[in-house]
């Protein structure tokens, strides 16, 4: 068998070296590290060879598995030989960035085993991760939602309206099946952590405050932005938790009307319909800790009708 003549780069050095077509990409990679002085760093597990391309999205890393004449490769093509590990920036929804490094050959969804393991969250299939929109874009999202006045007395409404934002929402997702670079996701791009799906709503109590609270976050964001519509009655009810969370007991002689930013705690629909003296009514009856408040403002966000089909809710 006639051999193929490959130019491999080692940072900044090439050097043309012969394979057999048949060469299992695991043994090219061993023999140049055997061959090549400046690939002897590190540990070897964490290189690999990558076949780049003018277009940064087509450049692909070749498996360990596969062998040389898989990838149709011809005399003079050009092989990168190096680390495979890349930093990736995660977002919490509680504002809290983390720096995590991870394998650019994996896909999405081997990667995000790694990444909520180091995080500290164990039901990993359960998340997924968003890039982030600008505003206009999230303007366009919402907006049918903003505008519609009737969401306080058109309960159809609110659904038909719940229905269509979930499939909108859906388009910022990253593909589980596919790599960071296949979807054109660059070392500098900072990505959005989020539950996707929920097979069960138990995982999650006191005892995993992680989780807790980044879906309390999530659960809470969803309804002040109208990702998930609620009644008006609900609303204030969230909001009477969200206050005893933040502020602790209901104190009248201190929290009087207008003590309230009514944007932090209600939709932007309901602001102007008096939920002030409904959220103090609420808060009135109140007396538990913060962690009891994010646990039961949560399981209310899960339990409220519409949630589970806006949120792929998925039951094993």
């Amino acid at each position: 068998m006639v051999a193929l003549s490959l130019k491999i780069g080692v940072g900044n050095v090439v050097k043309t070296m012969q394979f057999e077509p048949s060469t299992m990409v695991y043994d090219a990679c061993r023999i140049i590290r055997e061959r090549v002085p400046e690939a002897q760093l590190g540990q070897p597990n964490d290189y690999g060879l990558f076949l780049s391309d003018e277009d940064p999205k087509k450049g692909i890393w070749l498996e360990a598995g596969k062998a040389l004449d898989y990838y149709m490769l011809r005399n003079g093509d050009t092989l990168e030989y190096k680390k495979k590990q890349r930093p990736l920036k995660i977002r919490m929804l509680d504002g809290t960035v983390k720096t995590v490094m991870v394998d650019d050959s994996k896909i999405v969804s081997d990667m995000l085993m790694t990444i909520c393991a180091r995080i500290g969250i164990t039901n990993y299939d359960e998340y997924s991760l968003v890039r982030d929109i600008g505003e206009e874009k999230k303007e366009e999202t919402m907006g049918t939602l903003k505008r519609d006045k009737t969401l306080l007395r058109d309960d159809k409404k609110m659904e038909k309206l719940k229905q269509k934002l979930h499939t909108d929402d859906e388009l910022n997702w990253l593909d589980h099946g596919r790599t960071l670079r296949e979807q054109g996701v660059e070392e500098t791009e900072m990505l959005l952590l989020r539950r996707k799906f929920f097979y069960s709503d138990q995982n999650v109590d006191s005892r995993d405050p992680v989780q807790l609270n980044l879906l309390y976050v999530q659960a809470r964001d969803d309804i002040l932005n109208g990702s998930h519509p609620v009644s008006f009655d609900k609303a204030c009810e969230f909001a009477g938790y969200q206050c005893q969370i933040q502020f602790g007991d209901h104190n009248e002689s201190k929290h009087k009307p207008g003590f309230l930013d009514l944007k932090e705690f209600l939709p932007k629909e309901y602001i102007k319909h008096k939920g002030e003296k409904k959220i103090f009514q609420v808060r009135t009856g109140l007396c538990v800790g913060t962690g009891q408040s994010t646990t039961l403002i949560t399981d209310l966000i899960l339990s409220s009708p519409g949630y589970m089909n806006n949120s792929h809710i998925m039951f094993t």
